[in-house]
């Protein structure tokens, strides 16, 4: 008679998964397949936190030093400028290098989407060039900079939401549509202001969001693990 190693004739020939149920197999299954998504996907949480700390900052410091009713100080502006540069470089980099290893669709939705952010901006850049030899007054260009930006922006996050399967970012999108109309009819300075809390707050609120669904995930899957 055959038996295996621990002496239990009843294992000889048992495939060594036997033991596992259905349950278990399933269980495993969904988190190496949200392991892998994580690897290969922008993280949200990230992207979210960048924005947010990009127009908070920014915008902020462009409020604080116009609200008496002047223009914003230059160093204000190059603030703001140099948080809109780091966050959207940190979105490309982050877009590429996170689907860097997958080949296929993945590869080039991810690579095309982080050089979007750029080309957007240059756009974005060229235009109010050109509006300001056009004769352009300085609120006018500060409302078209800013309703602009946020344009972009919100389009862009409802395209990763698509293309990604994020409806969070799908989400964060609409609201910064949103944001660019209310800001548009505050006024200068209240502009900054709107752009600052609603659309800063906006992507930091959507940040905690996405890390407390994340961390729930993991501990759902590691209590079903346990049982």
């Amino acid at each position: 008679m055959t038996t295996d190693p621990a002496g239990d004739p009843a294992a000889a020939g048992r495939p060594a998964d036997a033991g596992l149920d259905p349950a278990e197999m399933l269980r495993m299954l969904r988190e190496q397949q949200d392991a892998a998504r994580d690897a290969t996907e922008p993280d949200g949480r990230l992207l979210f936190g960048a924005w947010g700390l990009a127009w908070l900052v920014g915008y902020l410091a462009l409020w604080s030093t116009a609200r008496t009713g002047g223009l914003p100080a230059a160093w204000a502006g190059w603030v703001f400028a140099g948080c809109i540069v780091g966050a959207m470089a940190f979105t490309i980099v982050h877009s590429v290098t996170r689907t860097a290893g997958v080949r296929g669709v993945s590869a080039r939705t991810g690579a095309l989407y982080g050089w979007t952010w750029f080309l957007a901006f240059l756009a974005l850049g060229v235009l109010l060039g050109a509006m300001g030899n056009a004769g352009a007054s300085p609120e006018v260009m500060a409302i078209a900079a800013n309703g602009f930006a946020a344009l972009i922006t919100g389009l862009l996050y409802i395209a990763g939401g698509l293309a990604f399967g994020e409806s969070r970012m799908a989400a964060v999108g609409g609201w910064m549509l949103v944001t660019a109309g209310v800001a548009a009819f505050a006024g200068m300075p209240h502009t900054y202001l709107v752009m600052a809390v609603a659309g800063g707050g906006g992507f930091l609120a959507m940040a905690g969001v996405e890390h407390v669904l994340r961390v729930r995930r993991r501990t759902e899957g590691g209590g079903q693990g346990a049982r």
